[in-house]
């Protein structure tokens, strides 16, 4: 089958890849043209565009880059025509993916999304036009099944591919042998994790880096995007101890001992390690105001939000302040506040389920597209 794949953002391009090798598995003749990052790359060649051309956050970066956005759907819809794809499958990213399903179905596309927009934070009238025009939705949060059900739109629960890609990950990691080749062995690490675009780096990483003269006894690593040149995060890192390791978010997340983390899929993954963390988050004024009014939810972390109680402090906006950040910190690194966070980390875990997201998401779409070659 010829499927086109398209995934906005890192996360997407994490899930996308899982996705597109287990379709290759179940699908020998599977041909694939795709927008996403360098791990879609490794499964499936080069992307149509990288996902570091699409990465716009927050409502005044996106009306700023608006020609732009408004110039890749165009090509995108004028590319789906040209390749005529027994699929298309849409990865998050709904600004721009739930524009490309209405194209897809108003052309008998069969559209199929996996990992559902946040439609239960805000915008919630978009599960009607959710209903009519895509073909069958994946979630990966418990809670999104009976967040649809009340809309009379029934979808498939598979579980959250995180699992299966951490699992994957630790079963082929040597932990000694990366703290040797950075040179991390003689003290714990703190992982900072300040994001994966600039307009987030620019409004997190100087707090955090803010923590490293008040904790000698620690390596501070910043996780480096892959997007993001050296250069960069150097212009806010006057400390040359500071390293910055690329592409090893999970290596350095696998030996970490407690972490500051931008919201996102980010605070998930760190929980998943069963890494102590402080979610941070800090946006534009005028995109924080915004969302404060249009958003409805009780947090901005995954691990809250599926727990359904704050595990983790979140530190927003206002309150993402040096003197904050430095209380959290200190009460994650020993004590009661970590032991509950490491005890909640277990029972995140058996609420999300077990391994396997990406090879059912896979199967069920293979049998979704074949049930519907077979109604023609």
């Amino acid at each position: 089958m010829k499927w086109y794949v398209i995934a906005g953002e890192a996360s997407g391009d994490l899930h996308g890849s899982n996705l597109i090798k287990e379709l290759k598995k179940q699908d020998e003749k599977a041909d694939f043209r795709f927008w996403g990052g360098d791990l879609m790359q490794e499964q499936a060649g080069k992307p149509v565009k990288h996902i570091k051309e699409l990465a716009f956050m927050g409502f005044a970066e996106v009306i700023a880059n608006l020609r732009t956005i408004l110039g890749n759907i165009k090509f995108c819809k004028s590319d789906i025509l040209n390749y005529q794809p027994d699929a298309i499958i849409l990865i998050d990213y709904p600004g721009f993916n739930l524009r490309i399903a209405e194209f897809c179905k108003e052309n008998g596309i069969p559209v199929l999304y996996y990992i559902s927009p946040q439609v239960w934070a805000w915008k919630k009238g978009r599960v009607h036009k959710i209903k009519r025009i895509v073909d069958e939705m994946y979630t990966i949060l418990p809670f999104e099944k009976d967040f649809y059900a009340n809309y009379d739109y029934k979808v498939a629960y598979v579980g959250h591919p995180l699992i299966d890609a951490i699992q994957n990950f630790k079963e082929s990691f040597n932990k000694d042998q990366f703290l040797k080749e950075h040179q991390l062995e003689n003290k714990k690490v703190i992982a900072l994790l300040p994001g994966s675009r600039k307009q987030e780096i620019k409004k997190k990483l100087p707090i955090m880096l803010k923590m490293t003269s008040q904790y000698p006894d620690f390596h501070f690593v910043i996780a480096g995007a892959p997007a993001i040149e050296e250069t960069y995060y150097e212009q806010f890192n006057s400390n040359s101890n500071i390293q910055i390791i690329y592409n090893k978010t999970y290596a350095l997340l696998e030996t970490a001992y407690c972490a500051l983390v931008t919201s996102g899929t980010a605070t998930l993954e760190t929980a998943l390690f069963k890494v102590p963390e402080v979610v941070c988050y800090k946006g534009s004024p005028i995109s924080y105001q915004i969302a404060k009014r249009v958003i409805d939810i009780k947090f901005i972390s995954l691990v809250n939000l599926i727990l359904d109680k704050e595990l983790v402090t979140e530190l927003i906006q206002h309150e993402f302040n040096e003197i904050n950040l430095k209380k959290e910190l200190d009460l994650i690194l020993s004590g009661e506040k970590r032991k509950r966070v490491l005890d909640g980390y277990e029972e995140l875990e058996k609420v999300l389920g077990g391994a396997g997201a990406s090879a059912l998401t896979a199967s069920k779409m293979l049998k979704t597209i074949q049930d519907l070659k077979r109604e023609k």
